[in-house]
């Protein structure tokens, strides 16, 4: 069963790489990582892969949440 994208990247910045949670707001627990309002879209900016390594627990912790939210 197709439970929706996990995540998408906007290649339209240049300075930062953004990951795009379509569905974020819906994840149970209050994750520090996503930034953004509204009801649907979040998203998590980079900006060099020091970022991604330091971010790498959070990032998995949401991503957990996520799967289980959709089981």
């Amino acid at each position: 069963m197709d439970k929706g994208d996990l995540a998408s990247f906007n290649p339209r910045t240049k300075a930062h790489a953004s990951l795009i949670l379509p569905t974020c707001a819906s994840v149970p627990d209050n994750h520090p990582l996503p930034e953004g309002g509204g009801e649907t879209a979040h998203y998590i900016r980079f900006a060099d892969l020091g970022s991604v390594a330091a971010a790498e627990a959070g990032l998995l912790a949401t991503v957990d949440s996520w799967c289980t939210s959709r089981d």
